[in-house]
């Protein structure tokens, strides 16, 4: 029972990630670019969690903690730029 809500889920984040690409490619400005990478990266991470949950590892869990507070950085640096121009005060 849970490892077929689990492979519903795992479809479900894949469905979710390929919108956000799509958002990514095609966005009419770059806020909504920057948005779109954000929303994939945490589709990203609930994808390697479910993973890690299927496959009984806890390695998918570390490397969703490192994509996590990559993307967090990430995404903080890219909208500090596009307000200011600038990163680095």
């Amino acid at each position: 029972m849970i490892t077929t809500a689990v492979s519903i889920a795992l479809y479900v984040i894949a469905l979710a990630m390929a919108m956000s690409l799509w958002r990514l490619l095609r966005g009419p400005t770059l806020p909504d670019r920057i948005l779109a990478l954000d929303t994939l990266s945490i589709n990203t991470i609930a994808l390697l969690v479910l993973y890690g949950i299927h496959a009984g590892s806890s390695v998918y869990f570390e490397a969703a903690l490192i994509i996590a507070m990559l993307s967090f950085v990430g995404t903080v640096a890219l909208s500090k730029y596009v307000m200011r121009r600038d990163i680095v005060e």
